[in-house]
């Protein structure tokens, strides 16, 4: 039995579904504010209490109340982080005392965002969880260079991987190299020369391209294209952190195969072309996203 304390907030009269403890968990996407969705905008409009992870655009806190308490729950990879349990205990806190709570991640909730977990231990607490989906970081990186994940002349489909997966549960390259998907790895930049070695060992050709990605969807977006045989190098030399997804496979020289327009003056300026692969230059630049800009701040942040 849970020890609950008093419900006194704005969700505490009654026990209706409507008024009963609930929190949602919502993704905020990318990068770019303007690619949540209307939904998530919606909730976050009526939300008391916002749990907010670090890679979240403040942008997208503008449609917080201005009563609303924002609490940094900073989660980045290689960073120090809040812990798992102390946000878990805070939502369910929160949530008993009749806060409208809304747990507020990058990208989408249930892709490497350990909603499982907050699910889990909300509803062993007695809290109904609702989920807005987001769009996820690999799916924003492919559309910066208009890349296809699923193109059917050039892969059988797409797998989404960590690389950096918890203790006792590690990828298996060497069966990922040989599945002919896409592969899209999140968390991989520290990982890069190990990830790889592994592909390369499972029979991943050498020559297959792959398309790094930095802060997509974001103004300070950059991208880096690449080898498998010279990814870690490539990284190395480039300067590229996270958060960046990179996508291996055939998929990601497509669209180069097409016609495109040529670059304006702006676009051109930004690209610096460097060699990642012996006859194979990759591009690597801070190329010019827009972001519209947000009404001014109104929430309270913690």
């Amino acid at each position: 039995m849970h020890d609950m304390p008093t419900a006194t907030g704005p969700a505490a009269a009654g026990s209706t579904a409507d008024t009963a403890p609930r929190v949602h968990l919502i993704g905020a996407g990318p990068g770019d504010p303007e690619l949540l969705t209307l939904k998530a905008v919606r909730v976050l409009q009526q939300a008391s209490v916002a749990l907010v992870d670090d890679l979240v655009h403040d942008g997208c806190l503008r449609h917080l109340p201005a009563s609303c308490r924002v609490v940094h729950v900073g989660k980045r990879g290689g960073c120090a982080s809040t812990p798992q349990t102390f946000i878990e205990r805070l939502m369910v806190a929160e949530a008993w005392r009749g806060e409208r709570v809304v747990r507020l991640k990058g990208g989408d909730p249930l892709l490497f965002g350990r909603a499982g977990e907050e699910i889990a231990a909300l509803r062993a607490a007695g809290i109904a969880v609702e989920v807005v989906p987001g769009i996820t970081a690999g799916v924003a990186a492919a559309a910066a260079s208009a890349v296809s994940l699923t193109h059917r002349d050039h892969a059988r489909g797409v797998a989404f991987v960590t690389g950096h997966p918890a203790a006792g549960n590690g990828v298996d390259w060497a069966a990922l190299a040989r599945s002919g998907l896409t592969l899209v790895i999140y968390m991989g930049v520290a990982t890069a020369a190990a990830i790889q070695q592994a592909l390369l060992d499972g029979g991943l050709p050498a020559r297959t391209p792959a398309l790094l990605v930095q802060s997509a969807s974001s103004p300070h977006e950059r991208r880096l294209r690449t080898r498998l045989g010279a990814l870690a190098a490539s990284l190395a030399a480039s300067g590229l952190a996270s958060p960046c997804v990179m996508i291996i496979g055939a998929v990601t020289e497509a669209p180069m195969q097409t016609a495109m327009p040529m670059p304006t003056p702006m676009q051109a300026q930004a690209e610096a072309v460097v060699e990642a692969w012996p006859g194979s230059p990759s591009v690597l630049g801070t190329m010019p996203h827009p972001v519209s800009p947000a009404p001014a701040a109104k929430a309270r942040v913690a």
